[in-house]
């Protein structure tokens, strides 16, 4: 079996029955759990690439299991899954160390490509969900001056109206096929978009352009 070795920690057997058939092949179900301790053992047992983490959890939440284990494996990614879109469980869970949040609204292919990004070292967030992270990352980390807004970074001069408009939606985290579906163009032509748009502005990966558009302010 290929793609990404994923654990699995929520304390609803039939969510996590869900999730397991909604992930299919893509990915190798190498454990899960119901709780904190059976998530730390598992998690500590398995190595996994990926968690997928419900945020509420009995004896002190996917937090919990977040903060003791992310020193201890650095290699592994940990993603969200909640039916929780509140920016208190967002912003906590973030902080915390997690790649992503998505809500359990998440179709299947969507919530198959969030795992394998995650896996890449990618960030995801469920789009609604993205500004008011990003927004409070922003404000914490602001410098208490000057007071005038920060120059825009001239590589956006680079970019066509089309690849602005890619680019934005990208660094909100919008999936190619959403991008795709809301624009009207094919996916390809995304893929084809958002490549040029890393290259003009010379980013690697979707996490920098997500910090790029957050830092110019065109979020």
């Amino acid at each position: 079996m290929t793609g990404p070795r994923v654990f699995l920690v929520d304390d609803h057997a039939m969510v996590r029955a869900g999730v397991r058939s909604e992930l299919g092949d893509d990915v190798q179900v190498v454990g899960e759990a119901a709780d904190v301790a059976g998530a730390v053992a598992g998690i500590r047992a398995t190595a996994p690439d990926v968690v997928l983490l419900d945020v509420h959890l009995p004896d002190g939440g996917g937090r919990a299991v977040l903060e003791t284990l992310r020193a201890e494996l650095p290699a592994t990614r940990w993603l969200a899954l909640s039916v929780s879109d509140a920016a208190e469980d967002v912003i906590a869970v973030i902080r915390a160390g997690a790649r992503g949040y998505v809500t359990k609204t998440i179709s299947g292919p969507d919530l198959r490509d969030a795992v394998r990004r995650v896996a890449e070292g990618d960030v995801v967030f469920s789009p609604r969900l993205a500004g008011f992270v990003l927004d409070a990352f922003a404000a914490s980390s602001a410098p208490a001056a000057p007071a005038e807004d920060p120059a825009v970074d001239p590589g956006l001069d680079l970019l066509s109206a089309r690849e602005r408009e890619v680019m934005q939606l990208l660094a909100r985290g919008y999936t190619y096929r959403e991008i795709g579906g809301r624009l009207f163009i094919s996916v390809k032509t995304v893929e084809s978009h958002a490549s040029n748009v890393l290259r003009k502005l010379q980013l690697s990966n979707r996490n920098e352009l997500t910090r790029w558009a957050a830092t110019n302010r065109l979020l």
